[in-house]
């Protein structure tokens, strides 16, 4: 019910996203790349949820030189525009896609990280792509004056119910992160 208005209203908001947010700053991306650097051993299979124009999905290209990054976002102009930033990449390493966070076009179990910034979570979803023993990060770039702030005691009890536990919470710059890792 809500995903085509969602859609649109973030198809219109593409044109000057980056500028209005700082989406590509330091600032923003803070918290995200403090829990990226406590992420042992390195993935090799990594999906961001919420991508927007590909800031986080790069990021995490740079952190982890060897992992294949998958981006989706509800809304086709950011998946344009993320694309748009990848530039030469003969590997394929990073991809994006249109795709919603609620019903990914994933197999089960297919990344070792799923990582997102200013987000939603999507529990049961999330947990159906994650192998055994992977990661999740769930990060915000302004703690609660995000509008989708989830507290790290709500994401702990949410992701219980998939069979994950909170590995690490914490504070970078202005934002929050959490590290939640499945059980088996």
């Amino acid at each position: 019910m809500l995903r085509g208005p969602t859609r649109h209203y973030f198809d219109r908001l593409a044109d000057d996203w980056d500028e209005r947010t700082g989406a590509h700053s330091a600032e923003h991306l803070t918290a995200f790349a403090a829990a990226l650097m406590r992420i042992e051993p390195a993935p090799e299979r990594i999906l961001e949820l919420g991508t927007g124009t590909g800031a986080g999905a790069l990021l995490i290209a740079r952190e982890f030189p060897s992992a294949r990054v998958r981006g989706v976002d509800l809304s086709e102009e950011m998946i344009r525009r993320a694309r748009g930033r990848v530039g030469l990449d003969p590997e394929g390493r990073v991809a994006f896609r249109v795709a919603d966070a609620a019903d990914l076009p994933y197999e089960d179990e297919s990344f070792e990280l799923v990582a997102q910034l200013n987000l939603p979570p999507f529990f049961a979803e999330t947990a159906r792509v994650l192998r055994p023993r992977g990661h999740v990060i769930v990060a915000t770039s302004s703690g609660p004056r995000v509008p989708f702030y989830t507290s790290a005691r709500a994401l702990e009890r949410g992701f219980a119910r998939c069979g994950l536990e909170l590995a690490e919470s914490g504070q970078a710059g202005e934002g929050t992160y959490a590290i939640l890792r499945a059980c088996a």
